[in-house]
């Protein structure tokens, strides 16, 4: 029981989280106003492996700990090529939209805050972006999720088209 154990604290300490948006609302009752807290929560691996969890609870704590629990049930795996991404890809979550594009070796995270966070977590360390529309942290995060999924490397094309790399590129 105790070789069970080992495996899933290493698993647990390999994921970085990072918290994009700590919201108090409020709820107005009888006796005045009823105070909780939602997190917006990035969960990655550094290696290709992302997730987003928004949690929400009376105390601070107990937020973030859901928003961490639903964002490693929500985890994905994103195509990366090299450090940056395979190609162009636009994501669109309700009103948010993001564009990310690759970038040269060296160039960095050229994000803004909900963005960033994903990029980096995901694992690429060159990629230019820009998010348009809705500045809302939650659409925003779910749209630069939304474009990271539609990534698609060479190998995935060539076989959705039923070819090989060589008759694709001669």
């Amino acid at each position: 029981m105790g070789d069970i154990l080992v495996p899933e604290t290493v698993e647990e300490q390999q994921y970085t989280e990072k918290l994009v948006k700590l919201n108090r609302v409020a709820k107005v009752v009888k006796g005045g106003r009823r105070f909780s807290f939602s997190a917006l929560m990035v969960v990655g691996d550094k290696k290709g492996n992302v997730g987003v969890g928004f949690g929400k609870a009376n105390e601070v704590s107990e937020a973030i700990r859901k928003g961490v629990e639903k964002a490693k049930k929500n985890m994905a795996h994103i195509n990366l090529k090299g450090t940056t991404i395979p190609h162009e890809v636009y994501g669109k979550f309700k009103s948010g939209k993001v564009i990310l594009k690759p970038a040269s070796p060296g160039t960095g995270i050229i994000a803004g805050g909900p963005v960033r966070a994903v990029v980096e977590l995901a694992g690429i360390r060159d990629i230019l972006t820009k998010s348009l529309g809705s500045s809302n942290a939650l659409n925003t995060v779910k749209a630069t999720m939304n474009g990271l999924m539609k990534l698609m490397d060479i190998k995935t094309v060539c076989e959705l088209r039923g070819k090989t790399v060589k008759e694709l590129f001669g």
